[in-house]
């Protein structure tokens, strides 16, 4: 998911290209032993920005609650994240992890049956829904009340499947990035938008010109994604997310970005 200013996919193949030739099979973690990593002494995650407050750059560095619990990962294994910004296809569609760009994608990104076929995901670690984000003062309080209007989605994501699916009658505008849909909302290029919630909460919360209208129960779930196969690293993310919600650290990382 459950966004994202991207960086050319020129430039991205060109450092996928670079990092390919550094895959390592040398053991990491407890015991000498563990997941396979692209880059010794580093866990490459790959994300695409912005996405807060999952992941979101500010004063020059990458911070978020998938970022935290990522960096429990890292501890774990003994190394250090590094982070990757690439276009979301490229994560969602599996490409980065064929490539090798990455160890892992951490990118609000939703567990779908078509995304699972091409990559493998850890257990479900946020519950997510779809939401609608306009102006205070609209009239909009659901999708049948934008007929002949605009409602904007992110490109490639649940929720642009939400309003193909239920935008009968509404003009659908596709964005690149989650950052360029909230910006047409607050400027009124579109009436309305459509995002998970916790991403939408979050900019309405800093922008009280704007507010949430609406929610829709999709039962969504995040998962952070690895490469097909790699169940050496999935299980060892499993553990550490397993661990931080009985020691606490999942609560405290939940209550920093999420109140």
């Amino acid at each position: 998911m459950t966004a994202r200013s991207a960086l050319p996919v020129l430039a991205a193949a060109a450092a996928a290209a670079l990092l390919a030739g550094c895959t390592s099979t040398a053991p990491v973690g407890q015991q000498g032993r563990g997941p396979e990593l692209v880059r010794p002494g580093a866990l490459l995650t790959c994300t695409h920005l912005p996405y807060a407050p999952f992941q979101v750059k500010r004063d020059g560095k990458v911070v978020g609650f998938d970022v935290d619990l990522v960096d429990l990962v890292a501890k774990d294994l003994h190394v250090t994240q590094q982070i990757i910004n690439t276009p979301f296809e490229g994560i969602e569609t599996g490409q980065d992890f064929a490539i090798r760009t990455c160890d892992l994608a951490a990118a609000g990104m939703t567990i779908t049956p078509a995304r699972a076929k091409v990559m493998d995901f850890s257990d479900p670690y946020f519950n997510a829904t779809q939401a609608l984000l306009v102006k205070r003062g609209t009239s909009v309080k659901k999708i049948e009340d934008l007929k002949g209007r605009k409602l904007g989605y992110q490109k490639a994501t649940t929720g642009a499947l939400y309003a193909k699916a239920h935008g009968k009658g509404v003009e659908l505008v596709e964005f690149e990035d989650v950052g360029l849909l909230l910006t047409a909302v607050g400027s009124g290029q579109v009436d309305a938008g459509i995002n998970d919630n916790g991403v939408l909460l979050d900019y309405a919360k800093h922008n009280p010109d704007t507010h949430v209208a609406a929610e829709f129960d999709t039962g969504e779930h995040y998962g952070f994604g690895v490469r097909k196969g790699n169940d050496a690293l999935r299980k060892r993310i499993n553990e550490v997310l397993a661990r931080a919600k009985e020691d606490g650290s999942y609560d405290r990382i939940h209550r920093k970005w999420f109140g």
